[in-house]
């Protein structure tokens, strides 16, 4: 039987055939979450069973070996026939089969270097000392590695060549994948959180983010714009995840719960719940990464992350295409997208080498998106696709909401969209520190002379030129009290 491809698929297994034709004996294999990565690889399969190869299929996570095995049987594949299963004592267990549906662990525990034609790597982003000392042992083996971010630091070292099947950019612009829109409407301060292996340090990461006003942030934010969306939410450890979906119960919302201590029955029943839509929420834990393709309209981003692939992989989980869905809606709470951009705009030729980078002076830094100071739809410049609110300059006067305002040399005149952001970052920080509502009123007039006619607004993270203000009016007034202080004393 022959498995019928799409044509990005169809362009890149023959792609694939031509890198390894050329030498390359390992290729990473790049296609976007919900491109179809494991229907290509049935296909490249079932070409290599019809020429008497033996191939095997390595999975890094229990959950996906009985997806693959349902996956390939859809193409005409059949187990204890074409394939069998490695992993622990599995009933499935036949190695005569050409096929070897493995479990990566399972064959790393046993350092069994299987002898096959050829090895397909799953989620090959993931790095494994096993795989590497396995294509030492088989230098003949053919391999490929199939990931949607191939941004590993130092793959390069281990594989040959890159071939870009499909990214996400391209898949929604056709049609494959479905589009995103993306609001920030509140985030933790991440002022002084030190870095940990390239990304934030956890422990600190979960002092600043398992707080009640940010947890009553997402879940009134969802209530406010998610609601009936099957959602999930990625939190930053298990207490953060328990805290979310505690308050999502208590506003009448059924939220489940999931992290890799989940036993695997309990984790199919959550599965089955969220399919039928009696669950609405998934709170997890860095589980819901691969291997999860159930109908996902709302990610909830509650774990910040400087990780291009721990973030480009979260995201996927809601870009798949399903009946009657428009878009899949994605709640920021944790600054990422304003840190590395859409995951669209994410993307790279080449394979890591493992050198350090240096940054050229001339390069510049890719623009990233801002929050629309009316709605929080995240976007780059000009009308808010969202609300219609506009921004933009022309001819020395700048449009706001049908009000006009003239740029005038000498004292900075402020533009709504300017008031409105400067009244946001001050919101944001009053809510932070605990203070009156008339302390935000007062110091943006202290600040910039005026405030804004829109103040029903969501707050957003300051930056430094607001920060900067505010630590130069708590030390103005912390000289007038000593000097006070000194008078009534004197």
């Amino acid at each position: 039987m022959k498995t019928t491809l799409y044509d990005y698929q169809q362009d890149g297994k023959d792609a694939l055939k031509a890198a390894l034709s050329s030498g390359s004996r390992k290729v990473i294999a790049q296609a976007a979450t919900g491109a179809g990565k494991t229907k290509l690889a049935a296909s490249i399969i079932l070409d290599a069973l019809s020429k008497g190869k033996r191939v095997a299929f390595v999975v890094p996570y229990l959950t996906l070996i009985d997806q693959t095995i349902r996956s390939f049987e859809a193409e005409g594949l059949e187990v204890m026939r074409d394939m069998a299963i490695i992993q622990g004592q599995h009933v499935w267990r036949n190695h005569n089969c050409p096929l070897q549906i493995c479990s990566k662990d399972t064959l790393a525990m046993r350092s069994s270097f299987l002898d096959v034609d050829l090895v397909i790597v799953d989620e090959a982003h993931i790095s494994s000392q096993f795989l590497y000392q396995w294509m030492k042992m088989r230098p003949n083996t053919f391999w490929i590695g199939l990931t949607a971010t191939p941004w590993q630091r130092g793959m390069a070292k281990h594989w040959d060549d890159l071939v870009v099947i499909a990214t996400a950019s391209d898949l929604i612009k056709r049609g494959y994948l479905s589009n995103f829109r993306v609001y920030a409407p509140s985030q933790p301060d991440l002022t002084g959180v030190k870095t940990s292996l390239g990304d934030y340090n956890q422990k600190q990461l979960a002092e600043r983010t398992n707080v009640p006003d940010l947890v009553a942030s997402i879940v009134d934010t969802w209530l406010k714009m998610a609601k009936g969306r099957p959602t999930i939410c990625y939190a930053v450890n298990c207490a953060h995840a328990q805290m979310i979906q505690a308050d999502f119960q208590r506003a009448g919302i059924v939220a489940g719960y999931v992290d890799a201590h989940t036993e695997a029955e309990d984790r199919q029943t959550l599965f089955k719940s969220f399919a039928s839509g009696e669950t609405e929420v998934i709170c997890n834990v860095g589980v819901l990464v691969a291997g999860f393709d159930s109908d996902v309209r709302c990610i909830i981003l509650a774990t910040p992350t400087k990780s291009e692939i721990k973030f480009v992989q979260c995201v996927g989980r809601g870009l798949r295409t399903a009946d009657g869905k428009d878009y899949c809606l994605i709640l920021d709470h944790s600054n990422t997208h304003q840190t590395l951009g859409f995951v669209t705009d994410i993307h790279h030729d080449e394979l890591d080498d493992g050198k350090p980078k240096k940054a050229s002076k001339a390069e510049k830094k890719e623009p990233v998106p801002k929050p629309c100071p009316k709605c929080a739809c995240l976007l780059f410049k000009g009308v808010c696709p969202q609300c219609g609110f506009s921004a933009r300059s022309q001819s020395g006067v700048e449009h706001g909401e049908g009000e006009l305002v003239e740029i005038t040399k000498g004292k900075k005149v402020y533009t709504p969209a300017e008031k409105q952001e400067i009244w946001a970052m001050l919101k944001h920080y009053q809510i932070q520190k605990g203070y009156s509502k008339g302390w935000t009123y007062h110091t943006c007039l202290e600040m910039i002379g005026t405030t804004p006619a829109q103040q029903d607004i969501l707050p957003l993270l300051p930056n430094e030129k607001v920060l900067g203000f505010i630590k130069h009016k708590q030390i103005k007034n912390s000289k007038r009290r000593t000097a006070t202080s000194r008078a009534s004393n004197g």
